[in-house]
């Protein structure tokens, strides 16, 4: 299981400690000095079945900074997989990416079904 986070980020660090905390085995990555390709992002949105633009960190400066809000509905698929993949920051993280899924963002209900029920 590959686990991508920013270490500075508190849900990140939260999402952490309940994996380690479950004894779960991870690859540890940190996103903003390993950006996902284009490739990986194309599969993470399709194992995970979420819409492309709740891949975004809309919570994140550079997402308020670049405007996103205005031009995501704009912006062609493959565009939007383009700037994700130029800055880790504007990705929702932290990501779980197993064999047959990929969690986006952490959310402790969902992460129990999909993590510890398999």
């Amino acid at each position: 299981m590959l686990f991508i986070e920013y270490p500075k980020c508190s849900t990140c660090i939260k999402a952490k400690k309940w994996l380690e905390d479950n004894g779960i085995d991870f690859i540890d990555r940190n996103i903003k000095l390993d950006n996902p390709t284009i490739e990986e992002l194309r599969e993470w949105v399709k194992l995970s079945s979420r819409p492309l633009n709740k891949v975004f960190n809309t919570s994140g400066l550079l997402y308020k900074e670049y405007n996103l809000k205005d031009k995501l509905a704009l912006m062609s698929d493959e565009e939007k997989l383009e700037m994700l993949s130029s800055n880790g920051m504007l990705v929702k993280r932290p990501i779980i990416v197993d064999k047959d899924y990929v969690l986006f963002g952490f959310k402790e209900e969902e992460w129990k079904t999909f993590i510890l029920k398999r």
